[in-house]
């Protein structure tokens, strides 16, 4: 037995879908899983632009000002693809995050809250975080060519050409460093 509270929040989300439904001539089953996908990069994005900042707000050390032009710069970057990524699932007829909340339960790119991280470790962590993140957007991208979304494709194909040269400039910075550990051009 649901209790009034229950029944009432029901209809109220059941009104609002209906009234945020966005017409396309991709079918729900196409769409949803698309912007189930996007969500999850939302959140990625979120992560990854916070961490960004996190480092540029404590960069130290002999390369100071050019670690925090170049994480300013990705940074910038990041913040850019938020509302686009969110503008695409609206676009599908879905819904985006709506809080901090919600981009912990879908971001898959892990939070750093130490005190301090040294410079090579924070460009080595980045580093692998934007990988994980080319890999990711490469998910997405071919899920939306099997459902036929090329808009959300064409997005996606920038996306991964700028992750890609956020990760070659984060490398390269963090060559001439010994603890380079998983950022090595092995890994």
């Amino acid at each position: 037995m649901t209790t009034y509270a229950e029944q009432r929040t029901a209809r109220m989300k059941s009104q609002s879908k209906a009234l945020l439904r966005t017409p396309s001539d991709l079918s729900a089953q196409s769409t949803a899983p698309i912007a189930a996908a996007m969500n999850c990069l939302l959140a990625d994005v979120f992560a990854l632009h916070f961490k960004t900042r996190n480092f540029l707000w404590h960069a130290s050390g002999p390369h100071f000002g050019e670690f925090r032009d170049m994480l300013s710069e990705q940074a910038q970057q990041l913040d850019a693809m938020t509302g686009t990524i969110a503008e695409r699932v609206r676009k599908l007829g879905a819904f985006t995050l709506r809080s901090i909340g919600d981009v912990a339960r879908h971001q898959r790119i892990f939070d750093n809250d130490a005190a301090y991280v040294q410079p090579s470790e924070m460009l080595c962590e980045l580093c692998e975080d934007n990988k994980a993140m080319a890999s990711h957007l490469r998910e997405a991208h071919a899920l939306c060519k099997s459902k036929r979304d090329i808009a959300t494709a064409c997005l996606i194909q920038v996306w991964t050409d700028e992750t890609e040269r956020r990760t070659w400039f984060l490398f390269e910075c963090g060559r001439g460093s010994n603890a380079l550990g998983p950022c090595s051009p092995a890994a």
